[in-house]
């Protein structure tokens, strides 16, 4: 094993806990990399509590002294890039390349929290003749937040800067299989003066998250994961009256036109739907070929061939991921799709017990097949082809999900016909993966989130704060009337 075993991490002391050890595997290899702890509805409470008696001195201090911490800590997310880039490689299997990238987005998004000051002044005004109003935002108190796998230190920091420099003490459960990086955050925010207790990790699987979603001294839960589970924490968690942000899955359209520029296409079609194997919200899923872009799908196709596991893309998370994911190739093409790039069977010399799956590229694919319909969740493209701009957007619309759509073109006009009518939240016109930057963002519509606002950027602010309203009045002899 290479680390030791890994620890809760509450109040700011490391704590084994008590419930089973579950092992972490690399996805590169299959080597063993530790053993997680299993935590229990007690040691959920246990951090609850560490939080809630740190809080009051945390939220009592002005937010730009809080966000001098943050400063620091983009400092050290800096600093020490290297080293959390090669923690996400190892736990998720991810290319050193992505591994950077994530924890540069994690810089970014710090980066936003550091100008919370300028974005929550307060407002005042006088109201009536000696009245004026005031409004403030103010922390909730203790807050949660629930990651996944696929970015195991850029989804933790969508959340953590926000939330705690404007004020609020935090619980972090992260995925199970990419505990290591948790532990690293909550090292390097202790460093960069975080008081003990507002930052807590506690590991864990399906009993942690429903004792989150329980707890009556937790405020807000946000969540990032799959549909299905999001669903299930927006409906537990809200029932017991917190608010709850939940991002689930997606099933994002490329809709390409015969006018689109071949290479740039190409070359963006297939960094979008092999970039971090394909495990990711914003990956590219179906492609809809409106007319004759044959040309464009050929270029697609030699530009997939050029991405290989174990040279320029990385592993996907398990094997059992490998296997659902190879079974969706199987069965569309059983179903009549043409494989034109098949990634089944990829394996890497020297990492034999590694769990890789090559790019794959699925042409004439029709709506009503699973795999032109569910989140794969993997590096696998599907073609359909349409005649109409109309019957494109017929498919997009038609998608239970709604997290991201793209349309490729040099025109203008169809660029805004298409995302105008698109029915998702973030649109790309020529972009792949169209992520917003700060501080615009991060959400999409329909079945990919369940409750309001968004997770990062301006939106983020509201759902992690609440409003105070304050009238005054110090002046007796001012004239009275219905205001005063």
């Amino acid at each position: 094993m290479k680390y030791s075993i890994l620890s809760n991490h509450v109040g700011g002391e490391e704590n084994s806990g008590k419930g089973p050890l579950l092992d972490v595997y690399s996805p590169l290899n299959g080597e063993l990399l530790s053993r997680v702890p299993l935590s229990t509805t007690e040691e959920v409470d246990q951090a609850v509590r560490a939080a809630a008696k740190a809080f009051p001195d945390w939220a009592a201090r002005p937010i730009k002294e809080r966000v001098q911490v943050f400063y620091r800590y983009k400092y050290l997310l800096e600093k020490h890039q290297d080293e959390l880039a090669a923690l996400v490689v190892e736990e998720n299997g991810k290319t050193r390349t992505e591994a950077v990238a994530e924890v540069q987005k994690s810089v970014e998004v710090t980066e936003f929290a550091c100008a919370l000051p300028q974005l929550t002044a307060g407002e005042i005004e006088e109201v009536s003749r000696g009245v004026e109003c005031r409004s403030d935002r103010k922390p909730l108190g203790v807050v949660a937040s629930i990651t996944p796998f696929n970015f195991p230190n850029m989804v933790p920091n969508w959340t953590i800067p926000n939330a705690l420099a404007l004020g609020n003490a935090m619980i972090l459960k992260p995925s199970e299989q990419t505990p290591l990086s948790a532990n690293r955050i909550a090292e390097l925010l202790l460093e960069a003066g975080l008081p003990k207790g507002i930052f807590n990790v506690v590991h864990g699987a399906r009993e942690a998250v429903e004792a989150i979603c329980d707890h009556p001294g937790i405020e807000a839960v946000s969540f990032v994961g799959s549909t299905k589970i999001a669903k299930i924490v927006y409906r537990r968690a809200s029932a017991h009256h917190k608010r709850v942000l939940a991002l689930g899955g997606a099933k994002n359209h490329l809709i390409v036109l015969p006018d689109a520029h071949e290479e740039m296409t190409a070359s963006d079609v297939a960094a979008s739907m092999t970039g971090c194997c394909g495990q990711r919200c914003m990956a590219a899923s179906v492609m809809i070929a409106v007319g004759e872009v044959d040309n464009i799908i050929e270029k697609l196709c030699a530009e997939a061939r050029k991405i290989v596991p174990g040279e320029n893309m990385g592993a996907v998370i398990s094997r059992a991921a490998k296997e659902r994911i190879e079974g969706y190739i199987t069965e569309a093409a059983e179903q009549g799709a043409e494989i034109l790039v098949d990634g089944r069977g990829a394996t890497v010399p020297g990492r034999e017990k590694g769990f890789y799956v090559g790019p794959t590229i699925l042409d004439r694919v029709t709506p009503e097949m699973r795999v032109a319909r569910e989140e794969v969740f993997g590096p696998v493209l599907s073609i359909l082809r349409v005649a109409t701009i109309e019957e494109a957007l017929e498919i997009e619309n038609a998608s239970e999900y709604g997290n991201a759509a793209a349309v490729f073109t040099q025109s203008g006009g169809l660029a805004r016909y298409v995302a105008e009518r698109a029915g998702a939240g973030m649109i790309g016109v020529n972009i792949g993966v169209p992520v917003p930057r700060e501080p615009f963002s991060f959400g999409g519509w329909n079945q990919s989130k369940f409750g309001t606002g968004d997770i990062t950027g301006k939106s983020s602010v509201e759902f992690w704060t609440k409003l105070k309203k304050t009238t005054i009045k110090w002046n007796p002899e001012a004239r009275t009337n219905w205001m005063s």
